[in-house]
């Protein structure tokens, strides 16, 4: 028969370090998001008006990205790079993953968003006198942004959950706090229960905000 003793003291005794914690994943995932977002759409026109060595660049770095676990692309910034005598910290590591691996993903979202839009458009700026940068910037990436958006939102989302791997390479975000005060009071499941609910509320606020920023900003 089954027989467990729930203690919910020690785990609510150190909610607050675990609400502190999630406020760093938070932080972490926001970052490479942002980095993530800059990068992939430097990959993107890279992929399509790049040539030569370039676009060999860019189309490898998606190609690793999308085809190579992440906990891989982790250790290698951890680990890998280590090996060769270049050190960071954990929070440098988790940064560097999760940006590597963002921007793949969103390069390519953007590529796709790039090809959605007729090329008649980039011709009718350039013909209106604007220059490349002044198409891409007020014709192109604000169509590009909403063909992508949700899938930017799910891309975030992925983001946050995926910092969790940041436990393994010694960084203290949630899912690394909550191991810490797991295996000090031996409550493995009372504290991971804690840490589900903290997660599940963080990825509903976040698409909650998206879906309302979405309205806000997309009602045409």
């Amino acid at each position: 028969m089954f027989e467990y003793n729930f203690h919910w003291r020690p785990v609510f005794k150190s909610l607050p370090d675990l609400l502190e914690a999630s406020i760093t994943t938070l932080q972490v995932a926001s970052l490479a998001m942002l980095l993530g977002i800059v990068i992939g759409f430097i990959l993107a026109v890279s992929r399509l008006r790049g040539n030569g060595s370039v676009y060999w660049i860019a189309t490898a770095w998606v190609e690793l990205a999308r085809n190579t676990p992440a906990l891989f692309q982790l250790f290698f910034f951890g680990f890998g790079l280590g090996a060769l005598g270049i050190h960071f910290s954990p929070y440098a590591i988790v940064l560097a993953g999760l940006t590597f691996n963002t921007a793949g993903y969103l390069g390519e979202n953007f590529r796709g968003g790039f090809e959605a839009i007729p090329p008649t458009q980039l011709r009718a700026a350039r013909s209106l006198g604007m220059n490349s940068w002044q198409a891409y910037t007020r014709i192109l990436i604000p169509q590009v942004i909403r063909i992508v958006y949700y899938p930017m939102t799910n891309q975030f989302v992925w983001v946050v959950l995926m910092s969790s791997l940041g436990m393994l390479v010694g960084y203290r975000e949630l899912t690394g706090e909550t191991q810490f005060f797991a295996s000090k009071t031996y409550r493995i499941f009372e504290y991971f229960a804690v840490t589900a609910v903290i997660y599940y509320v963080m990825v509903k606020i976040i698409l909650g905000l998206s879906k309302f920023c979405a309205s806000r900003f997309f009602r045409y």
